[in-house]
């Protein structure tokens, strides 16, 4: 699998950088656990990024850890939704899957809304909704103010524009949020789960499991996660049975 090298992780610090680049090293010298190492500690920082997502799956990948390998994927396509070799390499991981579900198509606008979501950070789209707003405000008074009637026709027009702008940008904001910062999905880490009809262990099974499987969160009791899985069936499974992505 293609690797990263250095990419938005070269502007960091430099401790960071450091790491990320001695992770390089190993990772081409095929000490796959020693540069896992490196980048989960980068990870466990805080730090956030496309790149470094991307090479953690990969390196979960080599060490044939399947379920890490598809939730850094996974995180790392929250980030950079339109990167061929993350999602490539997305695909490659689900493929070793045990669990084939028939899944229940998304109404395309749905799809879109979240591609173009993620297109850019949070911070950029609340940046693009401040910035718009302010000049809708502009552009209002002037069409409320001037005396000329092209001023003001090209002002109503204008403003309304810019306002369509900046409410946009700012369901993008919210909506890219609640996909990077409160994902509700989440991966199954355990070789095998049975789904509960109820969040206890004297509940019926409904399905099995296995490690790699991608789920939806729907409600949570106590210890427990009631999950829907892409063919819409749901049931509850412990919470260390999963990561959330």
């Amino acid at each position: 699998m293609l690797l990263v090298l250095t990419a938005d992780i070269v502007s960091a610090q430099e401790e960071v950088s450091d790491k990320f680049k001695k992770g390089v090293e190993y990772y081409t010298s095929s000490n796959y656990k020693e540069a896992l190492g490196e980048w989960l500690d980068i990870y466990n920082t805080g730090y956030r990024s496309a790149d470094l997502d991307y090479n953690i799956g990969n390196a979960y990948f080599k060490l044939n850890n399947v379920p890490g390998a598809i939730l850094f994927f996974e995180r790392a396509r929250l980030l950079k939704p339109a990167d061929n070799n993350i999602n490539y390499n997305l695909q490659i991981s689900r493929t070793l899957v045990v669990d084939k579900f028939e899944e229940i198509p998304e109404f395309f606008f749905v799809r879109w809304f979240d591609f173009l979501s993620l297109l850019i950070s949070t911070n950029t789209w609340a940046f693009i909704s401040i910035i718009s707003f302010i000049i809708f405000l502009i552009l209002l008074s002037a069409y409320i103010y001037s005396s000329r009637y092209r001023i003001k026709v090209l002002g109503f027009w204008a403003a309304l524009l810019f306002m369509i702008i900046s409410a946009s940008s700012l369901a993008f904001t919210v909506h890219n949020k609640s996909l990077v910062y409160d994902s509700k999905k989440a991966v199954i880490f355990t070789p095998s789960v049975n789904g509960k009809s109820s969040p206890d262990n004297s509940g019926t099974d409904l399905f099995i499991l296995h490690e790699g499987s991608k789920v939806s969160i729907e409600d949570n009791v106590g210890e427990w996660y009631e999950i829907k899985l892409s063919d819409g069936n749901k049931g509850w499974v412990p919470a260390n049975s999963l990561t959330i992505i």
